[in-house]
């Protein structure tokens, strides 16, 4: 057993301690508008229900450890007090991770990362159409812990209206936790599935995703590769090189090759997405995009 003061390690290592140790813990996909109307959607485990009279939910936009700066969501719930809170599933969790890219200021990341805005019924802020509960909240109070990098900044919401998809219910009309599917966040880039344990989503901190929105319409409109799908995708900062893909055909295995000489495109999707299940995300875009280039000639 180590014992630990907080205040000789550094910001960085007690965070990992904290979130490493405290989970699992449910996500808060907050949506929210700024006083302009520019909308902005993020995710946050630092997030749980706090009562039923009134209904009560609070959540936490840390201040950034790297450089002490605030995040949009925060400034958005400062400025028109509503959020809407959605919950996040495992059908959804790709694109909810690529949405947490640290775009600039006024980038919607329901086009970024794929997602679909329908109107709320009593706040501003849109609901993401593919959660399966929405919470339209006011915000009641915003209590700052601190000034410093990894301060965390309580949200209180007030819910003031609830939408739950009914397929998610059982005969009885209570939330199935096995349709619900939900997930939630453990240490570093580990999450939890309710229903069957534990899986790994990197953490897109470093990186630009290219969005959802930036993908060639066949692969964007795909009747194969799902949402999840979409988002890996959706979340490399650049597609391979004609070089890359060239290297790709010529090494490929002969399943592979006869995809890119003749096989449909529902064919090469879903290798694709097969090889997306494996975690082999530039093989796949290399799939997807060798066609174009064995079309092409040499350059």
């Amino acid at each position: 057993m180590i014992s630990i003061d907080p205040q000789e390690i550094t910001t960085k290592k007690l965070h990992g301690y904290l979130v490493g140790a405290v989970a699992p813990r449910p996500i808060c996909f907050a949506s929210t508008v700024d006083a302009d109307g520019h909308v902005n959607l993020s995710p946050f485990s630092f997030f749980n229900v706090f009562g039923a009279n009134p209904p009560t939910m609070i959540f936490s936009p840390a201040r950034r450890v790297r450089g002490n700066t605030t995040k949009h969501t925060l400034e958005n719930v400062l400025e028109t007090k509503e959020v809407v809170i959605n919950i996040v599933n495992h059908a959804m969790v790709q694109q909810m991770s690529l949405s947490s890219t640290e775009y600039d200021k006024g980038v919607n990341e329901f086009v970024k990362a794929g997602f679909t805005e329908i109107p709320s019924d009593v706040v501003k802020p849109p609901r993401v159409a593919e959660s399966p509960v929405q919470f339209e909240c006011k915000v009641k109070e915003v209590i700052e812990t601190g000034k410093e990098g990894g301060a965390g900044n309580l949200v209180i919401c007030e819910v003031v209206k609830v939408h739950v998809d009914e397929s998610i219910l059982d005969d009885k009309g209570s939330i199935d936790p096995d349709k619900l599917d939900a997930v939630a966040r453990m240490g570093g880039n580990w999450y939890t599935r309710a229903k069957t344990g534990m899986f790994e989503v990197p953490k897109p901190l470093r990186t630009l995703g290219m969005g959802v929105d930036a993908l060639p319409k066949p692969i964007r409109t795909s009747s194969i590769l799902t949402g999840n799908d979409l988002g890996m995708l959706g979340n490399v900062e650049n597609l391979p090189t004609h070089q890359q893909i060239q290297a790709y055909i010529e090494d490929a295995s002969e399943t592979e090759q006869y995809l890119i000489a003749s096989g449909t495109e529902e064919e090469i999707h879903t290798r694709a997405q097969e090889l997306l299940c494996d975690g082999k995300i530039t093989e796949a875009w290399n799939l997807l995009l060798a066609r174009s280039t064995s079309e092409k000639p040499n350059q």
